[in-house]
């Protein structure tokens, strides 16, 4: 049996392969428990795999590239094209071996167990301030059912809490309900900053991470975050094809020759693109106090434009010197060309 490319469907539990010779001709369909996984191909002679982008993606492809195999990953909305009528695994696999013999597919690069473990900090960080901000604002609404009230932060809800402790005329249970809420709010600003520390200790070690800190609007969460993703920025042609994997370029709805250009689009990585606009409101806010270049240019097109959409605009910039950085190696000059 002469396998020149498969299409393999992820599971948990239950796999399927599809697999064609170099004629095109189906000579494999075959569903694979995850038992099965490993036998079958480490027995196979090396061949092309495509996978579907997901989960366990980038284990199973660092599994199979062990064994020889050339393994690609590609985003399940690109293959989604390839797929006849109906929905099964086995015309998922049959997909996937399609779209990843298409010359103009694009890929995504397989990830490392330490890039892995960084992004899984990040995600794991950004779960927990969601969840402090949920108790956060669950506590102050609670404290303004009984008439205190404080500005925003964290710093001054928890003089709030101590002015409500302090009033006696609390009934017993509000106190206990708010003894909870302070106490997970604690809890989870300990652990956040039990992550900070780790990626902090990682940004020092890593030349990437550094240089891309130095940017403006660009401190360590964010630099962290783009070069533990970023694993290949030469997969770009330009930084502007960087900004637009990121969705921070308008999207086209053109036809019959005339462009009509629409909000962003929004794809790819929503974690990389919050950072990059909460890092530029940052910038915007500081521009008339700490003059630049990029400050003189934010401060020109609030003249004339939105503060959210200067602030995507800006967000936009960021990407496509981020870009410079990684591919060129290059370190950032706020008042020229980088070196």
């Amino acid at each position: 049996m002469n396998i020149a490319t498969i299409g393999l469907d992820l599971a948990k539990s239950v796999f399927q392969a599809h697999g064609v010779d170099g004629a095109g001709k189906t000579v494999l369909v075959k569903k694979l428990h995850r038992k099965q996984m490993l036998p079958f191909f480490s027995k196979l002679p090396p061949c092309l795999i495509g996978v579907e982008a997901c989960a366990t993606a980038h284990h199973w492809a660092r599994t199979l590239i062990a064994m020889g195999h050339d393994v690609r990953i590609m985003p399940p909305s690109y293959v989604k094209g390839y797929v006849k009528r109906g929905k099964s695994d086995a015309l998922d696999a049959e997909a996937i071996c399609e779209a990843v013999g298409r010359p103009t597919m694009r890929f995504v690069p397989v990830k490392t167990v330490e890039q892995q473990s960084i992004l899984m900090a990040h995600r794991t960080r950004s779960l927990l301030v969601r969840q402090r901000t949920m108790a956060a604002n669950a506590l102050r609404a609670h404290l303004a059912e009984y008439g205190l009230v404080a500005n925003p932060g964290i710093a001054n809800l928890v003089k709030l809490a101590d002015r409500a402790f302090a009033d006696e005329a609390l009934p017993a249970y509000a106190h206990r309900a708010l003894e909870i809420l302070i106490r997970r709010i604690a809890e989870l600003t300990e652990e956040i900053g039990a992550l900070d520390q780790d990626l902090k200790a990682w940004h020092a070690g890593n030349e990437a991470s550094r240089r891309l800190a130095a940017i403006p609007g660009v401190g360590v969460i964010t630099a962290t975050a783009l070069a533990a993703t970023v694993t290949d920025p030469d997969q770009f042609r330009s930084g502007r094809q960087f900004a637009a994997w990121l969705g921070l370029t308008p999207q086209q709805h053109s036809t019959g020759g005339k462009t009509r250009l629409g909000g962003i689009s929004k794809q790819g990585d929503r974690y990389l693109r919050r950072l990059l606009v909460v890092g530029a409101t940052a910038v915007m806010r500081h521009a008339k106090r700490n003059p630049t270049p990029m400050t003189d240019w934010v401060n020109g097109l609030l003249e004339k434009k939105p503060f959210r959409l200067v602030s995507v605009a800006l967000a936009n910039k960021l990407a496509r010197i981020a870009w410079v950085l990684l591919t060129r190696g290059e370190t950032y000059r706020p008042y020229g060309r980088p070196v």
